[in-house]
């Protein structure tokens, strides 16, 4: 498919979520809320460091069992908005099902003077935090050996990227191969090319073509292990429905066993999926869990 990346008004057409949801203010708040009663009703550890900017920061929401599957969600956002601690009303389900939960912070796109933050170094902080679960997970009810990465579109795109990080060359020399066991894109970007093309995210986001190369997970070789599992809500925009299906068609059905179009969902109703037993979504992410 050839996309016009000469016309920026269907790029913002595509793009802009919330444009194309006029009411996501309203589950902004509503999920700032949630959040902050989970961190109450919750046993949880706050803001643990996993490196040394005070971005790099994580919630874990133990286990109530020892070697329980782990659960890190990725919060959205393009890279350059949004926060941990409004996605913590994504945990309760989960520890409710078993699992321990991780949901880490990271630096916003553009970064400060002097100070810049990218879609790749992002990616770094991320493999950073992932390097930490594995080695502290235990002691929160965790089984290092049993981690599945969630995110949310921009997050869904980390957490695919996360599959093909290659863990042993990493500092420290004693990460395993395979440490992220499995993933879940929700909404997730997996080709960054029109992004450079979409005006309102390419004057904070800046990329550029190597970093497109680097940091596209439909333009890299497919991972030898673990599974991805990629949903979409139904109304979300041609580009969000084709990106979907572009990481099953890149990585092959092995990889990508499901690629799934969840109908009467758009960019924000399908994070409450996620939340909500019972609904297919989080059947789809306990089944990873499981795997």
């Amino acid at each position: 498919m050839t996309l016009p990346h000469d016309d920026p008004a269907w790029l913002e057409r595509m793009y802009n979520n919330r444009a194309l949801v006029p009411d996501h203010p309203a589950y902004f708040a509503r999920w700032a809320q949630e959040s902050a009663r989970a961190r109450v009703g919750l046993p949880c550890a706050l803001d643990l460091p996993y490196g040394d900017d005070r971005s790099e920061t994580l919630d874990v929401f133990p286990a109530a069992q020892p070697g329980s599957p782990v659960l890190v969600f990725v919060h959205g956002g393009y890279w350059r908005s949004l926060d941990k601690s409004e996605h913590s009303f994504v945990a309760p389900p989960f520890v409710q099902a078993g699992a321990c939960v991780v949901v880490p912070n990271y630096a916003l796109c553009p970064g400060a003077p002097g100070r810049p933050v990218t879609i790749v170094s992002i990616m770094r902080q991320m493999e950073a935090a992932l390097a930490w679960v594995w080695r502290n997970i235990a002691r929160h009810g965790g089984d290092p050996q049993r981690i599945t990465v969630a995110g949310h579109s921009a997050g869904g795109h980390l957490a695919a990227l996360l599959l093909t990080s290659a863990w042993p060359l990493m500092e420290g020399a004693d990460l395993p191969d395979g440490l992220v066991r499995n993933a879940l894109s929700v909404s997730g970007l997996h080709d960054l090319t029109p992004l450079m093309h979409v005006p309102f995210l390419q004057s904070t986001l800046q990329l550029t073509e190597q970093q497109v190369l680097q940091a596209s997970p439909a333009l890299l070789p497919a991972p030898q292990q673990g599974l991805l599992h990629a949903a979409v809500g139904g109304d979300e925009s041609e580009e969000f429905l084709r990106q979907c299906r572009l990481i099953q068609e890149a990585w092959g059905t092995r990889a990508v066993p499901r690629c799934q179009v969840l109908p009467g969902l758009h960019h924000f109703s399908v994070v409450d999926a996620l939340a909500r037993p019972g609904h297919d979504l989080h059947h789809m992410a306990l089944n990873l869990l499981r795997a």
